[in-house]
């Protein structure tokens, strides 16, 4: 049995990429996207139908076209895998709830009118207090919610007890940063922090009783995916996944959801003190921010390219 079909056992695999063909071959349960993965499919070239199908729905619905592109995108990605879409939210309404429940709204009603159920979609929303906060309201309105650029605790207990769906903590983006203030430390193994805060993470849910699902995203290596084996999901590249696919290494439960009895309840987390937590972890703090201005900068792009093609 390969490495893939091992970690499969324990694990949903979701296919982290916006290349359908990419999906189409290794088979996900689940796929994400988000700014620079879909301007990435875009600038390739690939599937030119998609954003002649997003023009048509712009020209009858009279929503952005940049919401009608991610629709179409999702769309064609849930017709190649039984479990969730997650479609990403603007990223710069990141710092504004109300702007973020009415688009999450219509991108529901965009898939919604091409018949597909918001059971289906997650929408992926940034970490922020005002992010959290826009989840919390979806998902009293039956959207579930896929809160990514988790770095640290704070951020995951402000999303379970905003009753989110589905958290996205963020491996090789907290691994990036200690290896540039520590450079001469041993990051691998049980070592690397990004590995560390995933697990940290998983048992404080099992500890408390959350229901939010824990999908570890954002890898750089194949060895941080075995080593959180038996999370409920991970997101992989594609070029991970076929690496683990040809890879026969051992890949043993890591995570069990079963070893930690439920403790005391978790205590309310206010904004003052998510903001003063997030302020203190100097990594979480500047991840959460770079993650946000790199996702700007690419839905720019992605604008851009959009008007220039027009």
């Amino acid at each position: 049995m390969n490495s893939l079909a091992q970690l499969a056992q324990y694990t949903d695999i979701v296919a982290d990429t916006g290349d359908l063909k990419a999906i189409q071959q290794l088979q996900p349960l689940d796929a994400t996207t988000n700014p620079s993965l879909i301007l990435k499919a875009v600038q390739n070239g690939a599937n030119p139908e998609l954003l002649t199908r997003a023009r048509q729905w712009q020209a009858k619905t009279g929503y952005p076209l940049v919401d009608c592109l991610l629709v179409s995108f999702g769309l064609a990605i849930k017709e190649l895998i039984p479990g969730y879409v997650s479609t990403e939210a603007d990223p710069s309404l990141s710092f504004d709830s109300q702007a973020t429940v009415n688009q999450a709204r219509r991108l529901i009603e965009l898939y919604k009118q091409q018949g597909i159920s918001k059971d289906k979609v997650l929408i992926k929303i940034a970490g922020t207090w005002q992010g959290i906060q826009a989840a919390k309201q979806l998902e009293m309105e039956g959207i579930g919610c896929n809160i990514t650029l988790i770095f640290n605790l704070v951020q995951a207990r402000a999303a379970a007890q905003a009753k989110a769906t589905l958290i996205s903590p963020f491996v090789g983006r907290i691994l990036d940063w200690y290896k540039t203030q520590q450079p001469d430390t041993d990051f691998t193994g049980l070592n690397d922090p990004g590995v560390q805060s995933v697990r940290q993470i998983y048992q404080f849910y099992r500890q408390h009783g959350y229901p939010t699902i824990v999908m570890g995203a954002s890898f750089r290596n194949s060895e941080q995916i075995r080593l959180l084996a038996g999370c409920d999901k991970l997101t992989i590249s594609p070029a991970l996944l076929t690496e683990l696919k040809d890879s026969q290494i051992p890949v043993p439960r890591q995570l069990q959801a079963d070893n930690t009895a439920v403790g005391s309840s978790d205590p309310s987390l206010s904004q003052a003190q998510f903001e003063l937590e997030l302020c203190l972890d100097a990594m979480a703090s500047f991840k959460l921010n770079e993650g946000i201005r790199l996702f700007v900068a690419d839905q720019q792009r992605l604008l851009a390219l959009l008007e220039s093609q027009a």
